[in-house]
């Protein structure tokens, strides 16, 4: 469930989703527009999952197999089925950040992973990146993300995980039209809300 919400968020950045919603909700949606909310291709894309473990194979499988893309990870290992059943390829974070197209964050947080994702960090990403993280929000320096989706540094952002959590009702995560915003439902399915019960 958590690695098709990742899925959801993703496609949904980079597909400019909620901005278009938005846009014909104010009643701004006149005619069809050739140049209006372009978003990214996802076919034959490189995704880069930080923290193979079972979400980000399962969202690699999903990616790989639906979209064809091309699959990297940054793990402290070598996760051998990924290797072998998708071409996967672990490489150092580095190299994860420049050449991804898709970046989603399935990583534990501890004191190597918190604030991870930083200006640093994003100014190492394509310019036309999506970033998703559905692990947990320390991960990630919300005001670097904020400065990144604003300034351009990167494309747009899927997050289903906040610091602070929930967010303030005012935050600014909340009026970035490149940023699509999740209440923490990445387990929010019948059947995976039953068998964690």
């Amino acid at each position: 469930a958590t690695a098709d919400l990742a899925f959801c968020l993703l496609i949904a950045a980079a597909r400019r989703l909620v901005d278009g919603h938005d846009y014909g909700r104010a009643g701004k949606w006149k005619t069809w527009e050739p140049l209006g909310h372009i978003g990214q291709d996802l076919a034959g894309k490189t995704l880069g999952v930080v923290g193979m473990g079972r979400i980000g194979q399962a969202l690699a499988k999903r990616c790989h197999g639906g979209w064809g893309m091309r699959v990297l990870y940054h793990d402290v290992r070598d996760v051998e089925a990924a290797d072998r059943e998708m071409g996967a390829r672990r490489v150092p974070l580095d190299t994860l950040l420049a050449e991804s197209d898709f970046i989603s964050v399935h990583t534990d947080l501890n004191e190597t992973t918190r604030g991870m994702f930083n200006a640093s960090a994003f100014r190492k990403m394509k310019r036309t990146a999506v970033f998703v993280n559905t692990a947990r929000g320390p991960v990630v320096v919300e005001k670097d993300l904020m400065d990144a989706l604003n300034g351009g540094v990167i494309f747009a952002a899927g997050l289903d995980v906040t610091d602070p959590e929930p967010p303030v009702a005012d935050s600014p995560l909340f009026r970035t039209p490149n940023l699509v915003v999740a209440p923490h439902i990445a387990s929010a399915t019948t059947g995976t809300r039953d068998a964690m019960a």
